[in-house]
């Protein structure tokens, strides 16, 4: 069974072309898309953003899991019955702390190795791989973190809003720390797809590697 990963360097929507691709993936499939988010003040209003470009391309159907209002075990459940999932966008160590440290990890970490395919924006991308690293701009410390994550990607660390957060450093931080085999700078409005854990697609403004100590564009 085929693993499908989405990547995104900032908040919804989806980029053209992966919303393409991810509804391509879902179409046909039993149950909806879950939509997994740490609440916040008007997240109702925001959910039109993660579904709409979905929804014109065919896919309907959706629940919305919103933490830690939602039980661990409903979530686990809905989980269970979805075709795809998406992670949003926030405070990420909310959703290391909210998912990542629950049974809820157990559950994602199932269903994608099911060929059920799975998109992060944000936060929801940073903690899919196995190291999940927290730029200073994206904490109340204002400090370098590094955290577990739910292990969707291997060997490979992320920094989300590149560009926009000025995060070369960050990135080459984490690269010291956790000696990745990959490393990718996602810019907002942004994507990468990844099949079976390998790098076979990107879209948008900027998708950034370092490599041989070199900051390198990778696209576009």
């Amino acid at each position: 069974m085929s693993k499908h990963l989405f990547l995104f360097g900032g908040g919804p929507p989806f980029t053209k072309g992966f919303a393409q691709k991810f509804a391509s993936l879902t179409a046909g499939n039993k149950g909806p898309v879950s939509i997994l988010i740490v609440e916040r003040t008007g997240w109702e209003s925001y959910m039109p953003l993660y579904t709409q470009k979905l929804r014109n391309l065919g896919i309907d159907e959706y629940v919305y899991l919103p933490i830690p209002s939602t039980p661990v075990h409903k979530i686990i459940e809905c989980l269970n019955k979805s075709c795809a999932l998406i992670i949003g966008g926030g405070d990420t160590n909310l959703y290391a702390n909210y998912i990542v440290n629950t049974s809820i990890k157990n559950a994602i970490q199932k269903i994608y190795l099911n060929g059920c395919p799975v998109a992060g924006f944000s936060a929801g991308a940073l903690i899919a791989p196995s190291q999940c690293i927290i730029s200073a701009k994206d904490n109340e410390e204002k400090q370098f973190q590094l955290r577990k994550g739910l292990g969707l990607l291997q060997d490979t660390i992320l920094a989300v809003h590149f560009i926009e957060w000025n995060d070369e450093m960050h990135l080459r931080e984490g690269i010291e720390k956790c000696k990745p085999h990959m490393n990718y700078g996602i810019d907002e409005d942004s994507g990468i797809y990844l099949e079976n854990d390998v790098y076979k697609e990107a879209e948008g403004r900027g998708i950034y590697s370092i490599q041989n100590d070199r900051l390198v564009r990778i696209h576009p």
